[in-house]
């Protein structure tokens, strides 16, 4: 995509203004006598429910040797506790002390008070105009800090079963998942055997389950599937979400969990719920973006070895 010098020169001025209005320059920030770095930091394990330093290095950015002073320095203050996780001692697990969650209290009203009062000098017509394009412009930057480039992707959108599909999304489950967290034949059993199950309840009008998958040049790329029975009436069960790895940050999972979403709205289910665990923290930006609300996290093994294992929900949209 060819951009023109003067939208260059037009986002580069906004976003220096962005960064002055939020208090960037100076030496503290959000009214608090902390450096940007220490309440991002305190931001991000108060509104986690289970972090890692390894997490927390890489929502911020930041080297490990970075995150470490950065937690022995807020520690210092008393407003992190920093404790090595019972079930992997190389692992540190971040919480907020009380002095720490009153910080985070009073970050989150400062910031919300600032965008509630600079909203509220727009028309409401343009409210959803900087909710979306704020959205877009942060996913493009995450996009480009992950060396992924934003190329055009002719990828399409399918629902239903197709001959080798089930297969194929186990296969990127499995590779995946042994290539990054080191799952193994327990995992890939899981999956395979909770698939097959689900496959037998797929088809039928009204139907509450649905599966889709996305495909680029004639290979499955990407699936999603919404259970709608397994978790009790009026409860959507969003499971086997994934893209193939040179595919993330194209958009491809958000036309995904939007197809997913939509085909649960239009039922009238109550909630979606969905089990993952920390650390994908793309897929987690994508979950939170779409209106899903951490409510659980605790270490669990049921994919094969011990994780950090989160529940997100998403209550029907008003």
């Amino acid at each position: 995509m060819q951009v023109s010098g003067e939208t260059v020169h037009r986002i580069r001025a906004a976003s220096r203004r962005l960064v002055r209005a939020w208090g960037f320059l100076g030496r503290t920030l959000a009214d608090v006598d902390l450096a940007a770095s220490s309440v991002h930091a305190i931001v991000e394990i108060g509104s986690s429910g289970g972090l890692t330093a390894k997490d927390l290095s890489e929502r911020l950015r930041l080297e490990k040797s970075t995150v470490s002073r950065l937690c022995a320095s807020l520690g210092a203050k008393g407003l992190v506790n920093e404790q090595r996780s019972g079930h992997d001692g190389r692992s540190k697990r971040l919480s907020l002390t009380s002095q720490g969650a009153h910080i985070y209290d009073a970050i989150n009203r400062f910031a919300d008070s600032q965008v509630r009062s600079a909203i509220a000098k727009l028309e409401s017509s343009r409210v959803g105009e900087v909710v979306v394009g704020l959205e877009a412009y942060a996913e493009a930057l995450d996009t480009v800090g992950d060396g992924v480039p934003g190329i055009d992707v002719e990828v399409e959108i399918a629902s239903g079963y197709a001959p080798g599909l089930l297969a194929r999304i186990v296969e990127m489950h499995a590779a995946y998942y042994s290539r990054h967290w080191g799952f193994g034949l327990p995992f890939e059993a899981k999956v395979a055997g909770d698939l097959a199950d689900f496959a037998g309840r797929l088809g039928g009008s009204g139907c509450a389950n649905g599966l889709w998958h996305a495909q680029c040049d004639g290979r499955v790329v990407g699936s999603i599937a919404i259970d709608g029975e397994d978790l009790g009436y009026g409860v959507a069960h969003l499971r086997w979400f994934i893209t193939e790895d040179g595919l993330r940050g194209t958009g491809v999972g958000r036309r995904l969990l939007d197809a997913a979403l939509a085909f649960v709205d239009a039922r009238g289910m109550r909630e979606t719920r969905l089990w993952t665990f920390a650390g994908l923290d793309a897929a987690r930006r994508l979950y939170e973006n779409r209106g899903f609300v951490l409510v659980h996290s605790a270490p669990g093994d049921q994919w094969g070895r011990v994780v950090e294992e989160q529940v997100f929900v998403r209550p029907m949209p008003d």
